[in-house]
């Protein structure tokens, strides 16, 4: 089966080059501009384009009229999380509006002096909510493959405000970020990771997610399991009008009598909540290879 490489769809020149006209020339030019490339991508990522393609035919049940439709608006959708990521990023964050669903139980586990776990997907524009944490930042550590987000990381870097969170990088070939995990939680820091991407097939678990199996990474799930910290799925999703929706749905105990592991209790929560947000935002899938298990 076709598996993510660990390494997200980009290059450091399209960054750059977005940047370059959200500085000089705005938001709504960039928005502009995007219009005019999707058309581009569509023909020339064909492997980021079959996915969408077999996504919306087969996992949505989408017609070919709507699923020809699909391709054009996921990647323009993409392009958008990726402008609102910068225009955010370099100060611009009152041209936006924000909402949030359960933020006050969301912020009740933040200052519960706990630590707590956060695992997103990628789905949406998650990384676009960093501004809100505000103070929180400081005690936020991201979960990263080296992979993927080094080359952009740079770029961003640069040209973006500095943000306060920090990055827990991971490799297989040591444990050092399972250590820094640990240590994290222990001084009540938050721990974020992203749910929905594995690199090695032997360390993964399996369950039905949009009506077929598909495989997710058991790292941080087993991880969340075993630390007896809050877990939160955490989703940022635009919608019209340059507004987010950030959704924070805390995951229940686990429960011995069920007879099922309690990293598979989380994992089908966190499928379930995935779900749930994937139904309203359909066109937000940013997963660019082959995802389900298919024969």
């Amino acid at each position: 089966m076709t598996k993510w490489k660990g390494k997200s769809r980009g290059g450091a020149f399209g960054y750059l080059f977005f940047i370059f006209l959200i500085k000089k020339i705005g938001i709504r030019a960039a928005y502009i501009f995007l219009g005019t490339i999707v058309s581009y991508f569509i023909l020339f990522a064909p492997k980021a384009t079959k996915s969408i393609w077999n996504y919306s035919r087969k996992t949505l049940n989408l017609n070919v009229i709507h699923s020809i439709k699909m391709l054009f608006l996921n990647y323009y959708r993409l392009g958008q999380t990726l402008i609102d990521k910068v225009a955010v990023g370099n100060g611009m964050k009152d041209k936006y509006n924000f909402r949030f669903e359960n933020y006050d139980k969301f912020l009740d586990i933040l200052n519960a002096d706990t630590g707590a776990i956060i695992i997103g997907a990628h789905i949406g524009n998650w990384e676009i909510g960093t501004p809100f944490f505000d103070e929180y930042g400081k005690k936020i550590n991201i979960v990263l493959y080296d992979a993927e987000y080094q080359r952009i990381k740079d770029v961003l870097q640069q040209n973006t405000v500095s943000a306060d969170f920090k990055i827990i990088s991971v490799n297989n070939s040591d444990l050092n970020h399972v250590f820094a995990i640990k240590e994290a939680l222990d001084n009540k820091e938050y721990i974020c990771f992203q749910g929905d991407r594995y690199v090695n097939e032997e360390r993964c678990l399996k369950t039905t997610f949009m009506g077929k199996e598909a495989n997710f990474p058991l790292g941080p799930f087993l991880l969340a399991a075993k630390m007896k910290a809050p877990v939160v799925f955490y989703f940022a999703m635009r919608e019209r009008k340059k507004t987010y929706r950030f959704h924070f749905i805390q995951a229940t105990s686990y429960r011995k009598e069920d007879n099922i592991r309690s990293e598979q209790q989380l994992l089908n929560q966190y499928v379930s909540a995935v779900e749930s947000v994937i139904c309203k935002y359909p066109e937000q899938w940013f997963n660019y290879y082959k995802f389900w298990n298919e024969k």
